[in-house]
């Protein structure tokens, strides 16, 4: 043991210095308060160790905790924005088709643009629009004259009609034709003996 006044190395059991007199116990008293001492400073600083380790870790579970909320919430937008492009491509092809098949135009037929009868003789003069123009004429004669007739002439030498000769059964005939035209055409309804005529025009559209 060492003296604390002279710094003699005495014997562990020595009460005494051997050396200067001095009592051992309290440096005996002394070395074991500064062995204490030293107990305490490490564990202390083992102390200090552990409560910096367990806050870092707090610290980074809090860290890392928002971090993946938003990297969750962002694959959830991005999963959300895929499946809405998703959608849109197939609201964008759906709407497409369906302006498509709605611009498609109609199947075009033969629509009615003027009807015209009478009975007897005379004359009438028609005004038909341009288009593919289709005329169906229809008659009835009064007798089997060789004059009965129902003619129908356009201005643009297009022409039809029907009639009888002395030896013709008294019936309706029918005729008609078709020609197309890039303007107004003026056609002449020319008729004689007849009880009843009708004159139908059409245009394609």
């Amino acid at each position: 043991m060492k003296c604390s006044n002279c710094g003699f190395e005495n014997k562990d059991n020595a009460k005494f210095c051997t050396k200067c007199g001095n009592s051992l116990k309290a440096t005996e008293s002394v070395s074991k308060s500064s062995d204490n001492t030293k107990y305490i400073i490490i564990a202390l600083i083992a102390i200090i160790i552990l409560l910096i380790g367990v806050f870092g870790y707090l610290i980074g579970n809090a860290n890392n905790d928002p971090v993946q909320s938003v990297d969750s919430s962002q694959d959830a937008n991005s999963s959300q924005e895929v499946q809405s492009a998703d959608e849109s491509s197939d609201d964008s092809g759906s709407a497409k088709t369906t302006t498509v098949s709605s611009s498609k135009s109609p199947a075009k037929e033969w629509v009615s643009i003027g009807s015209y009868s009478g009975s007897g003789s005379g004359s009438q003069d028609i005004t038909v629009p341009e288009g593919n123009i289709k005329v169906e004429i229809s008659a009835y004669p009064i007798l089997n004259y060789a004059t009965n007739h129902v003619y129908v002439t356009g201005t643009n030498g297009v022409s039809g009609g029907v009639d009888w000769g002395p030896k013709s059964d008294v019936e309706t005939r029918y005729d008609s034709f078709t020609y197309t035209s890039s303007s107004e055409e003026v056609f002449t309804i020319d008729y004689y003996e007849t009880v009843s005529w009708n004159v139908e025009f059409y245009r394609y559209q």
